[in-house]
């Protein structure tokens, strides 16, 4: 609770499908999910599902305007001061001036910071994110770290973020799980597992070398 946990591994080790039973999306054929010391079973409530959110590494936007998909959350959940809410979110996130602006005019970077946007101004306890910066330059991959960072920070979010850059979970984890063929591998505070990882494929996943 409250930190920043990054999942590594190698392509089809299962980050992302882990990411979607975290979301609710999908149900575990055999284990137990175990949210905030309960275990979810069956239907999932409302007010659970509300409590987390995701943001995919590819940002699903609806057509209209910026203001329109980040004020969409709230809408949906009746919620109140919605334009100041949007208005703040979208300053930090560094996108003030696109409120009116229609989704389609947005450069790949823009659109991810507005579905990030649009994730936080619900204010959720825990984001999910699925390698929200793979297909981002260096500028707006960089300003999406600061804002988890400064996200977490400032507000205590709990962060799960699935990422293949093992350099970005050094600079953002407070925690990193190694998964390999579906299975946790390790996870460790993240000194711990960068400096002194205790299994053989973990070091050789930071080392950069082929794992299987």
């Amino acid at each position: 609770r409250g930190e920043i946990t990054c999942i590594v591994g190698p392509n089809g080790a299962g980050k992302s499908s882990l990411l979607r039973l975290l979301n609710f999306l999908e149900s575990p054929t055999s284990g137990q999910i175990i949210f905030d010391g309960h275990p979810v079973n069956g239907q999932v409530p409302l007010a659970l599902k509300r409590r987390v959110t995701t943001v995919f590494q590819r940002p699903l936007l609806l057509s209209g305007s910026v203001y329109e998909n980040v004020a969409y959350g709230l809408k949906l959940r009746g919620e109140k001061g919605i334009e100041a809410r949007v208005r703040q979110v979208l300053e930090r996130v560094g996108l003030a001036e696109f409120a009116r602006a229609s989704v389609r005019t947005l450069s790949g970077g823009e659109a991810q910071r507005v579905a990030l946007a649009r994730a936080i101004v619900i204010e959720p306890e825990v984001l999910l994110l699925d390698e929200p910066t793979a297909n981002l330059d260096p500028y707006n991959g960089s300003l999406i770290e600061k804002i988890v960072a400064s996200l977490n920070r400032e507000q205590g979010t709990t962060i799960v973020m699935v990422t293949h850059n093992v350099f970005q979970a050094k600079r953002l984890a407070h925690r990193v799980a190694f998964l390999l063929g579906g299975r946790e591998i390790e996870i460790a505070p993240a000194e711990q597992f960068f400096t002194a990882p205790t299994d053989p494929r973990t070091a050789a996943f930071i080392r950069g070398e082929m794992v299987y």
